[in-house]
């Protein structure tokens, strides 16, 4: 399965190139990197799919709640959530997906 692609003429919440959300993935037109930020956000797409979307939507809200009453400001809490680790790390592969095992994430927290 291969989500929808979206282009948008504006960075997703004021700073973002690229969002997964269900089915769809998008960009902003301008980003450039775009085929970069299309794979790290199919690796979101796949977190998202094996885990049945809502309960990545918790997790990921989980850990960067955490984060966040840890004290660390919002771009290093979203940095470390670990669904965002696997995808920086393996957004530059191409192939990754293909060959990506499930839950992956796992080995980032």
């Amino acid at each position: 399965m291969i989500p929808f692609q979206i282009a948008t003429n504006k960075k997703l919440f004021g700073q973002y190139d690229g969002f997964s959300f269900f089915v769809f993935i998008f960009y902003w037109k301008g980003c450039k990197q775009k085929d970069e930020i299309i794979n790290h956000e199919l690796i979101h797409f796949y977190q998202q799919l094996e885990m049945l979307f809502i309960f990545h939507w918790l997790l990921y809200l989980l850990f960067y709640g955490i984060a966040r009453l840890k004290g660390k400001d919002h771009m290093t809490a979203y940095y470390t959530i670990p669904f965002e680790k696997e995808a920086y790390a393996f957004e530059k592969d191409m192939q990754y997906t293909m060959h990506r095992k499930f839950f992956a994430w796992l080995r980032f927290v």
